[in-house]
């Protein structure tokens, strides 16, 4: 079997970040030459090309995105190994890896951790946000201690994980000043008339507003649909149409994206939930987070 040549690897991994032979060579104090001869050396190595050179310009092709995500990794351990050896404690370089789904507001997030992180400054918190299967197989492995989303793991799901309910929001209808001054007066009958922005089909409330605007037989214009919660609302805030948020972070929303509240809908509720592998929601860090979390919601 081939051993990986970490020399290389290295000299390839600049290169990809830096974006250019010649501004590698610069970090590494040699010569550029020397730097296109180790990185061909390694393609060689390897048995096949990781850039596609258009001129003098390098960008990285499928298999070489795929190389420097592991070299990132890679590279990144390592500089955390090596803070552990130096560290005057052993406790100093702890790390707590949280994955936050889209749908989970960032103040929303802020506000449950911002006071455990004060709590714990020996911690290394690190956020990853992605997909919710995602996380879930990137917990599996023990990549993630902690999962925040607005859903629970679903019955039977092959991945071994607690679901904790931290509790819910009643959900708000939001919307530039201009748009809501409109549907203000005659709420919510007045979304008939007008343009709405869904939150996509993974998000935990897509499902409930559908229903809901089917029972109160209105029919606004879906003018787009967004995984990303943050995004929805930048568009919003732009006058794209009226959106919901939770309830909780309605003042944030107002705030951060100028626009104005519109009402929120009794018995539409946005519900926020801790994933942890199974025997894990005793760990102190958790088990505040958990806590935090839920007094927060408690009180909305």
């Amino acid at each position: 079997m081939k051993q990986l040549n970490y020399h290389h690897l290295y000299y390839f991994y600049l290169v990809a970040r830096q974006g250019s032979i010649a501004q590698a060579a610069r970090l590494l104090h040699v010569t550029p030459q020397t730097v296109s001869g180790q990185l061909t050396t390694f393609e060689s190595q390897l048995g096949q090309p990781l850039f596609d050179r258009v001129g003098k310009r390098l960008h990285l092709n499928g298999q070489g995105k795929q190389v420097y995500q592991y070299a990132e990794e890679i590279f990144q351990k390592g500089h955390q190994l090596l803070t552990l050896l130096q560290a005057d404690s052993p406790h100093q370089a702890t790390e707590f890896v949280v994955g936050l789904t889209d749908a989970i507001p960032k103040v929303l997030a802020y506000d449950f951790m911002h006071q455990v992180m004060r709590a714990h400054p020996e911690v290394r918190f690190v956020f990853k946000e992605e997909r919710f299967d995602t996380l879930l197989s990137e917990m599996a492995i023990n990549h993630i201690d902690m999962v925040l989303a607005d859903r629970g793991a679903a019955p039977g799901t092959s991945v071994k994980v607690t679901s904790q309910l931290l509790g819910h929001s009643a959900v708000s209808f939001f919307a530039r000043a201009d748009i809501a001054s409109e549907l203000a007066t005659d709420f919510p009958a007045s979304l008939n008339r007008a343009d709405i922005l869904m939150p996509g089909i993974r998000s935990g409330i897509a499902m409930a507003l559908a229903n809901w605007l089917e029972s109160e037989q209105l029919t606004p214009r879906r003018v787009a649909e967004f995984d990303d919660s943050a995004l929805l609302k930048l568009f919003g805030a732009e006058g794209f149409g009226v959106f919901c948020a939770p309830s909780c972070i309605a003042t944030h929303v107002e705030q951060q994206y100028s626009v104005q509240h519109i009402a929120s809908i009794p018995g539409l509720t946005e519900q926020f939930y801790a994933l942890t592998r199974q025997n894990q929601a005793e760990q102190p860090v958790i088990k505040e987070i958990i806590n935090q979390a839920s007094t927060l919601l408690a009180h909305q």
